[in-house]
């Protein structure tokens, strides 16, 4: 690997001399320079930091989030099955780009209005780089508000506090009463009309580090975080219980949150790994029905923290939607990715039979996860589970060099060529791997490629490069007709 790669290049993961070859052979092709290095420094970042909103019910968190993301269309891509407990979207403000975890869709109907709210701002803020505290200026600061203000002081994150619903000069008068919370400058907005966003924005890009926190344990030689999740009592506290048995070696009191969480340091294989705590998260608090939203939450934060998510489904039980949308989230966030199927030893031949037909139809789209049949409860194959987290993120890792990888284009262009449609047939011309943790590809076409021809592709570049246990993204640049030289 070049040394480019830990370093958060313009040139994403191409190394300068790799990156002048491939501009230049953009430039014959007739593609526009400029356009094709912003595509790929876009294609090229490592994870992005993440805001968080907070705030009560009815202070305009959700209509703040939209006018957030809404600035460029292409950010919200609401895929179906994941838009109700969707709460993680990527947002992009003067050319920089950051992750918003949006706290505002979960009806208060659980628990006491305080202790929801409490919990809710809890997770967003574990998973959070920087925070903004939205409070409806009209009414002015309550004891709710005064409660998340204790939380935001444990926390430590950086704030940005937001005067919503000032809608005019009049109003001003009402953000400046927020000084009294002790937060700093309130920034008056109006996220319905739009009215201070920009300003208070400016102030989200002071707030926020240009990376995450957390450079990811490996690269400082610390030991690779793990996030294991899965719907409630799915087993996940007693899968982390076995694995720790009496190899735990120590537990990390993290500091900085609410709730202190323990991320667990676990030998296994003879190797240490940081097990993110997902499982314990809140135990305090026992939720009863229709706390999707909250779970949602807490899962984010979890794999927000993590390299590779480890995910547990109750193999007694049919897949259900939820299991789909946990898997979803974990895969849209880039994470390595491994399946482990619990309560193994429960099975009876029919439902083992039924589990595989449902495996090939429910999660065909993740076929390329290693996949593990585990028992919490009585360990058994839980040797197979360290294997497959090292599989994973070795695939989440891996870089094609741009000379081999258009080798590889080509071959399938000549073998395999898209559909003529209308007329026409688009081809790929070239293409470069822009970035890993996951792997990114940015492809360069004389015409828009078919999302079947897509897929075509990209289970080609699984069976080439062996990329088990990784989402992997392409995107596409067409190139335009007036560009065109010889």
């Amino acid at each position: 690997m070049n040394d480019q790669i830990h370093t958060g290049d313009e040139h994403g993961e191409l190394g300068d001399a790799e990156y002048a070859e491939f501009m230049e052979l953009a430039a014959q092709e007739g593609f526009d320079p400029d356009e094709v290095g912003s595509e790929l420094a876009a294609a090229g970042h490592g994870p992005l930091p993440v805001l968080a909103v907070v705030g009560r019910p009815n202070v305009g968190k959700s209509t703040l989030v939209n006018r957030i993301i809404g600035r460029r269309e292409a950010v919200v891509e609401d895929k179906p099955g994941v838009t109700r407990d969707r709460v993680t979207y990527e947002a992009e403000w003067a050319g920089r780009r950051f992750k918003v975890v949006d706290t505002g869709g979960w009806e208060q109907d659980v628990l006491g209005i305080d202790a929801s709210v409490a919990a809710q701002a809890e997770f967003a803020i574990e998973a959070a780089d920087a925070v903004v505290f939205v409070v409806d200026a009209q009414v002015g600061a309550t004891d709710t508000d005064e409660a998340v203000v204790k939380l935001l002081r444990r926390a430590g994150k950086p704030v940005v506090l937001c005067a919503n619903k000032v809608d005019g000069p009049n109003a001003e008068a009402d953000a400046a009463m927020l000084w009294s919370l002790g937060l700093g400058q309130p920034h008056p907005i109006s996220a319905l009309h739009g009215r201070g966003t920009g300003d208070m924005l400016d102030a989200v890009l002071e707030a926020l580090p240009t990376a995450p926190a957390q450079t990811f344990g490996n690269a400082l030689g610390g030991p690779r975080r793990v996030a294991l999740i899965g719907r409630p009592n799915v087993g996940k506290s007693s899968l982390l219980n076995k694995v720790a048995g009496e190899n735990r070696v120590v537990v990390d009191e993290l500091a900085g949150t609410t709730r202190d969480p323990v991320d667990e340091l676990i030998k296994l294989g003879g190797v240490t790994w940081k097990f993110v705590d997902t499982a314990g998260i809140r135990r305090r608090v026992h939720l009863q029905e229709g706390a999707d939203y909250y779970a949602s939450l807490r899962t984010a934060a979890a794999v927000e923290k993590a390299e590779v998510a480890v995910v547990l489904i109750d193999a007694s039980e049919t897949i259900s939607v939820q299991d789909q949308r946990i898997i979803t989230m974990a895969v849209e966030a880039g994470r390595a990715l491994v399946i482990a199927y619990n309560k193994w030893d429960t099975l009876e031949e029919e439902r083992r039979y039924y589990l595989e037909r449902e495996i090939e139809t429910e999660l065909a789209q993740i076929q390329w996860a290693p996949r593990v049949n585990v028992s919490a409860r009585t360990g058994r194959h839980m040797e197979k589970l360290v294997p497959a987290i090292e599989t994973a993120l070795a695939g989440w890792e891996t870089r094609v060099p741009t000379g081999r990888l258009n080798a590889f284009l080509g071959e399938i262009v000549a073998s395999h060529p898209h559909p003529v449609r209308g007329g026409k047939q688009p081809r790929i011309l070239f293409g470069t791997q822009a970035g890993i943790k996951p792997p990114r590809f940015v492809l360069f076409a004389s015409g828009f490629l078919e999302a079947g021809y897509r897929r075509f592709i990209e289970r080609r570049l699984r069976e080439e490069f062996s990329f088990e246990g990784t989402p992997i993204h392409i995107s596409v640049r067409v190139r335009e007709k007036r560009g065109r030289k010889k």
